[in-house]
């Protein structure tokens, strides 16, 4: 029986856990920092680099 649905090779839902992350060049919205982020920017909507985003985040927000 196999695990983990649709394209389970073993290692769970996905097997590209494996293949290096891309990254792209970004201008961060809010300090003008250049940065990279693991995604394709899209134009006129915002990106921030690590410390901005992390102002961005709601204050109550809990981690696991």
């Amino acid at each position: 029986m196999a695990y983990g649905g649709y394209g389970d090779n073993g290692r769970g839902y996905r097997g590209d856990r494996d293949r290096p992350r891309e990254f792209f060049k970004a201008v961060c919205s809010d300090c003008g920092a250049e940065c990279e982020v693991p995604f394709k920017p899209t134009q006129g909507r915002p990106v921030y680099c690590r410390d901005c985003f992390r102002k961005h985040q709601p204050a109550d927000r809990s981690r696991f």
